[in-house]
């Protein structure tokens, strides 16, 4: 299925106010299950790191989970797992016994500016015949595979179904997420969830800001915007339209949606939420999600 960033422009409010929500990690208890049982596995066969398993499990735990790097798109931290590994105490213990890619086509892809997605990355192996990105492509397609067979019925967290249900009568929602849109679409199908979101958008769509702009720009004031999400990426991308951001903490989230239902949306609506209230959750946030690696931290495992 063809999908285009230009759709978003035809989005007409309903409502004044307009909310972006992440999905894995935020509305469903995936982001672990995908990463555990789907990326890392996949990671290992394609690139035959078996015998270093556990390092490449620990540096794409901590790019894709239990970092600042939480939630950011498949092809930019999956070249970030590689240049941690290089210098990975057990990588560098095994020589020559493992082989990295290079990473120059992957980095080429990454920094090109275009929608970081399969069929962008398709168009590219087919345009240059790359064989790293040949590699990359039939990893992400592995992964997606995976995913739609060991990870894609997973109901959400109650408190965030009961969320969005109230969200639907006072504001705008859409769906903001780095996960393909296919995928994204089976799975709030699959729980019913759907029709309680105006638009669901994934990384066809550009980045988190770009989705937030297309569907928001000369139609949402600042001050009425707002993204929800579990990344460092969702605050980052709803800061740069001047918007607020309201964290569901990785490993609270039942207690974070809770907290958005009985305090945190009446705030937004009202205009109380901006200034020591959203600092006093962005502070709890930040300090759920390190920058420094784990490995380098002597005696520490994730």
């Amino acid at each position: 299925m063809t999908h285009s960033p230009q759709e978003l422009l035809a989005l007409r409010p309903r409502h004044a106010f307009f909310i972006g929500i992440d999905s894995d990690g935020c509305v469903f208890p995936t982001m672990e299950v995908k990463q555990k049982q789907c990326f890392h596995p996949e990671l290992i066969r394609h690139w035959h790191l078996e015998a270093v398993a556990p390092a490449v499990c620990e540096v794409a735990g901590f790019v894709f989970l239990y970092s600042v790097h939480r939630g950011r798109n498949r092809f930019p931290s999956l070249l970030m797992t590689f240049d941690l590994l290089r210098d990975h105490p057990a990588v560098r213990a095994a020589g020559a016994a493992v082989r990295l890619p290079s990473c120059d086509a992957l980095r080429g892809f990454v920094n090109s500016g275009r929608p970081l997605g399969n069929a962008e990355l398709q168009a590219w192996v087919e345009r240059t015949g790359d064989a790293e990105l040949r590699d990359v492509l039939a990893w992400s397609n592995a992964v997606n595979g995976r995913v739609a067979r060991e990870a894609d019925d997973i109901a959400p967290y109650p408190a965030a179904a009961e969320a969005l249900r109230i969200i639907q009568g006072c504001a705008d929602s859409m769906v903001v997420s780095q996960t393909p849109t296919d995928t994204l679409v089976r799975e709030w199908e699959r729980q019913g969830l759907r029709e309680r979101v105006r638009f669901i958008a994934g990384q066809e769509y550009g980045t988190k800001t770009e989705q937030l702009r297309l569907a928001t720009q000369d139609r949402i004031a600042p001050e009425h915007l707002m993204m929800i999400g579990d990344a460092p990426a969702d605050r980052e991308a709803v800061e740069a339209l001047g918007g607020a951001f309201y964290p569901i903490l990785p490993g609270d989230e039942t207690a974070s949606w809770k907290l958005f239902c009985d305090e945190a949306l009446a705030r937004f609506l009202n205009g109380t939420f901006a200034g020591a209230y959203a600092q006093s959750l962005d502070r709890a946030f930040r300090a759920r999600l390190p920058e420094k690696p784990p490995w380098l931290e002597a005696g520490r495992r994730w």
